[in-house]
């Protein structure tokens, strides 16, 4: 059986590898906060968020396939999160009970996995009628699918069979098993038999014929004996503890399947209910292939910003459709940062399959994130702060990509104003020629400038608001790079009331 509820056509996988730059990522974009709100503490979804998010798909199709199922999650929670209980439920109980299939021994495989089938049992008979009573609820292509597999392989007829082999296997009458005699009268070709049906009435049994027959028994002390008959009984099931131990293997193997890709709507869910806790909008986006050229988004909020406070944050609005490079200067404190995390996160969410932070959301899908942002000095760098930032770069650009967005925050402003901005134009200059889309949060007005004048075409420049009092909006809107900060607000809105 299977899943499919993370991919048209194959399973998700919780082992692949994160992209190298993970650490800086999570860094950046503050994916802690969102990591814990979709995760509610549980570690094991933790970890699905954090793989689903940081991996992503990199195809429209696999984007809107998810996205349809996330749709039907979020009008259906309460079978989602029952269908993800069950497989909680089988897991936990195989580890409580612990019915591995370890020993080599025959009896001990077919005894195992006899016990894990009549665990399984009442669960699939749990998913089943959920699938015949709430499945036409479902919409999306994915779903239908698992509840049509549902309903086809675990009909009456499977369970019927199922229950009565699971009764005979107990072999509470004993195990009837035929055998050959080979050279020098050993016993070969060792056969579990179907044991006879008895007839259910008295008078039946009395008239059929007894068959001649010869048994012997064992003394209860004859260690020898009994190792003999054991050995005699592991030649009659060994193949049907075999094909049962596989049977019980792929059942389980299905319910691990079903929790993990279950385990990443539990976590949608999870972030829906805090988001709309604080009556935030979300949409669902609009992807488009990579290099065609769109980027333009609605009330696009920091997700993490407003998870952390609790409370609304400030959306923006963007019209970039075929820019490489947006810059955004303006005030300290203006919302600068926010507002490029809010996109890297915007990206990030939309290729994950899920809804988006905004009131709506069209932009190319890319085939990585990347970040430079400053950092603080700290005792691990082993040069000085320009050479560590001018090393991270490095280190980007040797695994960036055509297609791929990257954003600066505050990079190459650990020099001079000349030089900081003659290293981040020649840098940004390479990158849009490689086809990766910019974003930089920069106070180098001479960087800034230099494209207004030189690139109008591949630029568009944004600003933090500031209105005439000083007062910060957190807006970030259209305009050219001025060469004052504003710092005087600060100091007047800190100190001015001492």
């Amino acid at each position: 059986m299977k899943v499919y509820l993370m991919h048209r056509d194959k399973d998700f996988d919780p082992e692949a590898p994160l992209p190298s730059n993970e650490k800086a990522l999570i860094q950046d974009l503050e994916l802690e906060t969102l990591f814990q709100s979709m995760s509610k503490g549980d570690r094991f979804l933790y970890d699905i968020a954090k793989k689903a998010l940081l991996i992503g798909l990199r195809d429209e199709d696999s984007i809107l396939y998810r996205q349809q199922i996330v749709e039907d999650c979020l009008q259906n929670a309460a079978i989602i999160k029952e269908i993800y209980a069950i497989a909680v439920e089988c897991i936990e109980t195989k580890r409580k009970n612990w019915f591995g299939i370890f020993n080599s021994y025959p009896g001990a495989i077919l005894y195992s996995s006899v016990k894990m089938l009549e665990m399984y049992l009442p669960l699939l008979d749990r998913l089943r009628k959920l699938a015949y009573g709430q499945g036409k609820t479902f919409t999306s292509e994915g779903f239908n699918r698992f509840f049509s597999m549902l309903q086809q392989e675990l009909d009456d007829d499977y369970f019927a069979i199922l229950r009565s082999n699971l009764k005979q296997l107990n072999f509470h009458d004993g195990v009837l098993i035929s055998a050959q005699l080979g050279n020098g009268n050993e016993g070969i070709g060792h056969v579990l038999r179907k044991p006879n049906a008895s007839s259910k009435r008295f008078v039946g049994r009395l008239l059929t014929p007894r068959l001649k027959s010869y048994n012997f028994s064992i003394s209860p002390r004859d260690d020898g004996g009994c190792r003999a008959l054991g050995e005699l009984k592991a030649r009659g099931v060994n193949l049907i503890s075999n094909a049962l131990a596989q049977s019980a293997d792929n059942i389980d193997s299905f319910f691990k399947l079903l929790q993990t890709e279950m385990a990443f709507y539990v976590c949608c869910l999870n972030l829906h209910d805090d988001l709309a806790r604080i009556e935030e909008p979300i949409c669902f986006p609009t992807p488009s292939v990579p290099g065609k050229g769109n980027c333009e988004f609605n009330g696009l909020y920091d997700v993490c910003l407003a998870l952390f406070t609790k409370k609304r944050a400030v959306g923006n609005d963007l019209r970039a459709n075929g820019k490489d490079l947006v810059v955004i200067t303006g005030v300290n404190q203006g919302g600068k940062s926010t507002f490029l995390r809010s996109v890297g996160l915007g990206q990030l969410i939309m290729q994950s399959g899920m809804f988006v932070p905004a009131t709506s959301f069209n932009v190319d899908i890319c085939d990585g994130i990347f970040t430079h942002h400053r950092r603080k000095e700290d005792r691990d760098m082993k040069s000085g702060k320009f050479d560590e930032e001018l090393g991270r770069m490095s280190e980007i650009v040797n695994q960036i990509k055509p297609n791929s967005l990257m954003l600066f925050n505050e990079s190459f402003a650990a020099t001079n104003e000349r030089e900081g901005s003659e290293i981040a134009r020649q840098i940004v200059t390479a990158l849009i020629e490689r086809g990766i889309k910019v974003f930089f949060v920069t106070h180098l007005y001479s960087f800034a400038h230099r494209f207004l004048k030189t690139s109008k075409d591949q630029v568009i420049l944004l600003r933090a608001e500031r209105q005439q009092d000083g007062n910060r909006t957190f807006k970030i809107v259209e305009g050219p790079p001025s060469p004052k900060s504003y710092g005087e607000d600060l100091y007047y809105k800190i100190f001015a009331k001492n």
